[in-house]
């Protein structure tokens, strides 16, 4: 209902192929079949609840294979410096041959994504797939469970696996680090890349203080945290030297 002094708004019905309304840009690095070799894709179908994220990924991609084998990556969030660097790295795949649905839309095979990006692999500390160095955040990962998705749909069936993946080590540049703080990001320092409706966007400023960062962040803090701290156990990272 609106008061006589109000303009109703309504809404149109459209039916638009893809409904990429805006979500942060992830590159997510694995580690190939040879066990040596890392594949680094950039995507955006992600979002993270505590320390657990749940990634969108095409079951017959590069990436995905890797994660199913392997079990483990790492999130690299690019901030929007490196839009150039994810752009370079469209329409670009880890698989060889090219699967038929990829190559139609024009896409080619590249081994090496990192240096296809322009990015420095670095060592992680306790998985194998490397870091990208220029990426402000790089989470470190493992995987938990996979949920497929649209398995009601015959057409869509097996199309598509949600990864459920759980942080084991954060680790960010210090510019991005409210001064004076051990844990805290500061929202105005940090400026991730977005991608809407398959363009590449920054943030504006801040429109306005939001409420709920009145909540103290450590209120937050869950199991997973904790477990993140005896992550690794030793174990040998990806040699991304070769």
């Amino acid at each position: 209902m609106t008061s006589q002094n109000t303009v109703a708004i309504d809404h149109t019905r459209i039916e638009p192929g893809i409904l990429y309304f805006g979500t942060p840009v992830v590159l997510l690095s694995t580690v190939n079949e040879d066990g040596v070799t890392p594949n680094l894709a950039p995507m955006s179908s992600a979002f993270w609840l505590g320390w657990r994220c749940m990634l969108g990924l095409g079951a017959r991609s590069q990436t995905a294979r890797n994660l199913l084998r392997e079990r483990e990556c790492v999130l690299n969030l690019p901030d929007d410096r490196l839009a150039g660097a994810v752009d370079r790295l469209a329409l670009t795949t880890g698989r060889n041959p090219v699967p038929p649905g990829k190559a139609e839309r024009g896409y080619r095979h590249e081994r090496d994504k990192f240096g296809r990006a322009g990015l420095t692999a670095l060592a992680s500390e306790t998985v194998r797939p490397p870091r990208a160095a220029e990426c402000p955040v790089a989470m470190e990962a493992v995987l938990e469970a996979t949920h497929p998705l649209a398995e009601d749909d015959p057409e869509q069936r097996g199309g598509i696996i949600v990864f459920e993946v759980r942080i084991q080590r954060v680790l960010v540049h210090d510019e991005i680090r409210v001064p004076g703080s051990a844990d805290r990001i500061d929202p105005d320092r940090w400026r991730p890349l977005i991608m809407s409706f398959q363009h590449l966007y920054g943030l504006g400023p801040r429109v306005r203080e939001s409420t709920l960062a009145r909540i103290p962040e450590q209120t937050y803090r869950g199991p997973d945290i904790e477990r993140s701290r005896v992550a690794g156990g030793g174990r040998g990272a990806l040699d991304t030297r070769r």
